[in-house]
């Protein structure tokens, strides 16, 4: 009567199973996979009170870990499946989501993004260590005299001929620059005006004249 190896029996019965539980596995996951409906998800992010696109946003999905960035235009495009999760971030913005759904084969969304605003405590830099050192420090201090005012100094003449030749204020060689820009464009296709030529110029100075005489 022979014997029968059950024990090498058994290991290969269970070796076997493993082997087809896992390829039922990874096809039953496969399937899964091809059920899944690839969406190209396209859109544009914008920023808090801003009619033109937000550059640089990321837009990833996580479960994946695959993504792409907004361009400057705030314009983007990311094939995804149905039913991820697409997170949107950028620096200064508080991080969004949104499910893919179940709809078309392209999906057009419009992003808007929240500043996410972050209030410190605020913060008073001294010189000194301690409020008790400053004060002593200011206690001590010796001011100057004050001195006495020279009156010529307050003389009518003087102060109109040094505002004569004092230099064009900002405002004021901003407003000489602007009005040569417009004069240059208003006379771009045409000849310039003579002044000199102007009847009306000269009834002015033919009246301002007349005023100095009497």
């Amino acid at each position: 009567m022979k014997k029968v190896d059950l024990k090498g029996t058994r290991t290969i019965t269970i070796t076997t199973i493993i082997f087809f539980f896992l390829l039922l596995t990874g096809i039953s996951n496969q399937v899964n996979a091809q059920q899944k409906k690839v969406v190209q998800l396209s859109g544009i992010i914008l920023g808090t009170d801003s009619t033109s696109g937000l550059p640089g946003v990321h837009v990833y999905v996580p479960k994946r870990q695959d993504g792409t960035t907004s361009n400057y235009l705030g314009f983007f495009s990311l094939p995804v499946l149905v039913g991820d999760s697409v997170v949107f971030s950028a620096i200064g913005y508080k991080r969004q989501s949104y499910i893919v759904p179940d709809m078309n084969k392209q999906v057009t969304v419009v992003v808007e993004m929240v500043t996410d605003t972050t209030y410190l405590e605020t913060i008073t830099i001294m010189p000194f260590p301690t409020e008790e050192i400053f004060k002593e420090a200011v206690l001590a201090l010796n001011l100057p005299a004050d001195e006495e005012v020279d009156e010529d100094m307050l003389n009518q003449e003087l102060l109109t001929l040094m505002m004569r030749s004092a230099p064009i204020d900002a405002q004021t060689n901003y407003k000489y620059y602007m009005d040569q820009v417009i004069y240059q464009q208003q006379y771009r296709y045409g000849p310039r005006p003579n002044p000199f030529l102007n009847p009306f110029n000269w009834a002015k100075f033919i009246r301002s004249l007349k005023k100095k005489k009497n």
